[in-house]
């Protein structure tokens, strides 16, 4: 062995977290192993944990992430907005900087869905509009505005609250590592963040991590695949899922081993330019006048219900206590926001990573404005000429919406009906690629950041590991997916995302504590006492029990 891979070798041996790193690789490759034992146990395992999960928590889903984004909305406007996080410039300009955190967070599930979506709630609109019947123009509205509820604030929100957290206390306080346990430096304290809890936090964000990314990955794999089959002919079995999924594992570990900066940025720049190019291209081509209407009262809908559709979940007035409708609520907003919640340990570190030196105000506007602005025009213009396509006749996506096509091959249909469509369909793949590919590298990058302790550059040795696991992951998920008897892929990222909710809930407690005490209540004055007596008792007053009097007499 060279000096040069005993270097490496050593650095990665002093670099890891043992606990977090062996407990994060026994969970995550334990279920590899699993998988080649018994493939039919893990599926069964995956499946019933989920419903164990949906059937408890899919109420605090739902309302921790709505508080959420309230509370990043208030940081907008608010006062505490100004504070910095760290003392230093921004290492990156704002077009960079934004293009890393949209790439960095769920970019590549925007371009998976963008074209399907909304047919599905066209065909079977949410039971919160119970009026309004499938198929029919009304539907076409309420399709667009679910999607775009679906993939603008909320889904941002719990990426962004972590990565602000993260970064705020890593930044501004003493010898508090870059992790994800920092997010809770207020509530469990700065001495005790290499305790158990501590340790538990960065194990369970480790193995969200993997559970969440490899989800994409075998979405985008599939997506990938079923391209190549429906417009070439080229059909690929369980061999061909490994060969692509080892294929997307080389291009994102060869990104994440060149760096943030000659890799993530520079591929996010190039990601952001071909979407504005695909979205822009689809708006001229497709019925533009329709969709700017479209658009117009999908996002005034959305704005006008959106605390509605935060909280439904089917069992009240609106739902009439349907289960129908609980299953509804659990089979697509509980998902996206489970989903989210397994990205955002990953994300908000990477958040927190590529944050420094800005202001509270704008990592919560870039997280969850300045991205909502990219994506609510991508699902009108890309969703809206689909549910167009179908309702006057010009696509056929009905064996999509009846489940007897994947949801992959939306975008194939639906280009194929354009000039040039052949061009449109490789930009789509080539884009849903190299987002997978900013995603799955920023992701590795965090989790070889999680089993260090907090290393800003941990070592390639690390980095390459787990990537090698997150593309094992993926593949065992896409060949379980496939086999019709459960929707392997969702069900995981529920199971994986559900505890984040109540750590991103406490990242957000974490920050108003010390917010409140370090930088004055906003809705309280600083004098008032939350729990016990006030300061000075009665006994203590000096004028006796009773206090001074005043007279209304001159």
């Amino acid at each position: 062995m060279s000096d040069a891979e005993k270097g490496t070798v050593e650095q990665f041996r002093e670099e890891i977290d043992p606990t977090v790193f062996l407990f994060g690789a026994l969970l995550t490759v334990g279920v590899i192993v699993a998988f080649f034992i018994s493939p039919s146990t893990v599926e069964n395992g995956i499946s019933s944990l989920n419903d164990q999960m949906l059937g408890a928590f899919n109420w605090a889903l739902l309302l921790i992430v709505f508080l959420i984004v309230v509370f990043l909305l208030f940081l907008i406007v608010g006062p505490w907005g100004r504070i910095k996080m760290g003392d230093e410039d921004p290492e990156y300009s704002f077009l960079s900087f934004f293009a890393m955190l949209y790439s960095a967070g769920f970019a590549a599930g925007v371009v998976f869905w963008g074209p399907t979506e909304a047919l599905f709630y066209y065909d079977s609109p949410s039971p919160l509009f119970g009026g309004v019947e499938g198929g029919s123009a009304a539907a076409m509205t309420v399709a667009v505005q679910q999607t775009l509820f679906h993939w603008a604030l909320p889904q941002l929100a719990v990426f962004t609250i972590m990565g602000i957290a993260i970064g705020y206390f890593a930044y501004n306080y003493e010898n508090v590592p870059l992790r994800v346990s920092s997010a809770l430096t207020p509530i469990i304290g700065a001495e005790n963040l290499d305790g158990p809890f501590a340790k538990v936090v960065d194990i369970l964000a480790v193995f969200a991590t993997i559970g969440g990314v490899a989800t994409s990955l075998g979405f985008i794999g599939s997506q990938f695949i079923t391209g190549l089959d429906y417009q070439w002919g080229i059909s690929m079995g369980n061999i061909g899922i490994l060969l692509v999924v080892t294929f997307m594992t080389l291009l994102f570990t060869t990104s994440m081993v060149l760096g943030v900066d000659k890799g993530i940025r520079r591929l996010s720049n190039f990601n952001m330019i071909l979407f504005v190019v695909l979205m822009m291209a689809t708006f001229i081509v497709g019925p533009t006048l329709f969709l700017i209407l479209l658009g117009t009262q999908a996002f005034s809908g959305m704005v006008t219900d959106f605390v509605s559709m935060s909280l439904f979940t089917g069992a009240g007035a609106f739902g009439a206590g349907n289960p129908e409708a609980t299953e509804w609520m659990n089979a697509w907003t509980v998902f996206y926001w489970a989903w989210a919640l397994s990205w955002s340990p990953f994300a908000g570190l990477f958040i927190a990573r590529i944050s420094k030196g800005r202001t509270v105000r704008e990592v919560a506007f870039t997280g969850i404005v300045a991205t909502s602005a990219a994506t609510i025009p991508w699902f009108t213009f890309i969703g809206g000429t689909s549910v167009w396509a179908q309702h006057n006749g010009v696509a056929d996506f009905s064996a999509v919406m009846a489940g007897e096509a994947g949801a992959e091959i939306s975008g194939f249909i639906l280009f194929e009906t354009f000039p040039m469509g052949s061009l449109f369909m490789l930009a789509f793949m080539i884009l849903v690629t190299t987002f997978f590919v900013t995603s799955a590298d920023s992701s590795t990058l965090a989790v070889s950041m999680m089993t260090t302790g907090g290393k800003a550059r941990p070592s390639t040795i690390n980095r390459i590991f787990w990537g090698v696991v997150l593309g094992m992951t993926a593949a065992i998920l896409m060949i379980l997916g496939g086999t019709g008897s459960a929707n392997t892929l969702q069900q995981a990222a529920i199971i994986t995302g559900t505890p984040f909710a109540f750590v991103c809930f406490l990242s957000m407690l974490a920050l108003i504590k010390d917010f409140g005490s370090e930088y004055g209540r906003v809705l309280l004055q600083d004098e008032t006492v939350l729990v016990g007596s006030s300061r000075q008792t009665e006994s203590e007053s000096p004028a006796g029990p009773g206090g001074p009097v005043e007279s209304d007499d001159d």
